[in-house]
């Protein structure tokens, strides 16, 4: 990316960050020790990227630019001109689970989250409702145990965002560089093999992250999956943190009861599965978990190429020794 490709509020933000080289430089661990705001991480991280001579990514200037979390001025705006985004905006709006999808289809896509999976017959009759008012009548089905409302026009976003939200369902995060939907055992709860249930982990992790600013605007996508250990797999290895369900062998000295193993680093399609980190968690402890690895990530992963920004790359690069000190 060139100077000429760069807006005014994106060569701003490069002249505060060379600034802040210069005191960053100064300071031991950069924040010299001082609790960081939400938005000071990632602040920092870039920070620390340039310190490094790297060069950030178009999608990481139109993040520092404008913060995809405060885009919905923004939204409601085009819906009440009647128009789609253009530049940056296409990919600040995916934030919030709204995608422009042309030139397939010059229509908005909504993007739905829902852990484990699990809608109520409340929330499909009310999303069956937006979808024949303000979509295209019909619904898809993700491979995260999610839902998809295609040709929303326009002006209608706003209809369709509220509409969810008043069912109590959310869209944010559901795009972009985010945790995506949190996937579970398809037969959690009914499945008379599993080991643990896991509805109320994937619930767990889903709220941890809806109340926790920090944990939306990553290096890159972020997939997170538990596996209750039943008869049908959630596929946990090819997700970037998976849990995976097991009981101690007989001679282990740890309680015969079950636990969640931890893996790390898989991404989906890419024939490079999780890896064992040789980790093993009790159910209660893997939200605290997950959201420490993802903290190191936001820190340490890589926002200068978005084809090695997932956190595979970084565990490549660390290697797993240094990744688990």
């Amino acid at each position: 990316m060139s100077d000429d490709d760069l807006s005014e509020a994106q060569k701003k933000y490069l002249q505060g960050v060379t600034a802040g080289l210069h005191i960053a430089r100064g300071i031991p661990g950069l924040s010299g020790g001082k609790k960081l705001s939400p938005d000071e991480i990632h602040i920092q991280a870039r920070i620390r990227t340039q310190a490094e001579g790297g060069e950030l990514c178009g999608q990481e200037l139109a993040k520092a630019e404008k913060n995809p979390l405060d885009i919905w001025d923004e939204i409601q705006a085009s819906a009440v001109e009647g128009v789609y985004p253009k530049g940056d905006d296409v990919f600040l709006y995916k934030s919030s689970g709204l995608f422009y999808v042309a030139p397939n289809q010059n229509s908005y896509m909504c993007r739905l989250r829902m852990p484990n999976g699990i809608f109520t017959s409340h929330h499909v009759r009310g999303t069956a409702d937006l979808v024949e008012t303000y979509g295209g009548g019909y619904t898809h089905v993700t491979t995260r145990a999610n839902l998809q409302i295609r040709e929303i026009e326009a002006h209608n976003p706003i209809h369709v965002l509220t509409g969810l939200q008043d069912l109590g369902i959310v869209t944010r995060g559901a795009g972009a560089d985010n945790i995506r939907n949190i996937t579970g055992s398809p037969l959690a709860g009914i499945d008379p093999q599993e080991l643990i249930d896991t509805r109320p982990y994937a619930r767990g992790m889903h709220y941890h992250i809806l109340n926790h600013r920090e944990l939306y605007g990553l290096p890159r996508k972020f997939n997170i999956a538990f596996d209750g250990g039943g008869r049908i797999s959630a596929l946990e290895g090819t997700n970037d943190i998976g849990f995976a369900a097991v009981r101690p062998k007989a001679d282990s000295p740890l309680p015969q009861k079950p636990y969640f193993r931890l893996l790390l680093g898989g991404i989906t399609g890419h024939e490079d599965f999780a890896r064992d980190t040789g980790v093993m968690l009790k159910p209660e402890e893997c939200v605290a978990v997950a959201g420490a690895v993802l903290r190191v990530f936001i820190a340490n992963g890589d926002r200068t190429d978005r084809n090695t920004a997932r956190l595979k790359y970084l565990l490549d690069r660390w290697g797993f020794d240094k990744f688990m000190a």
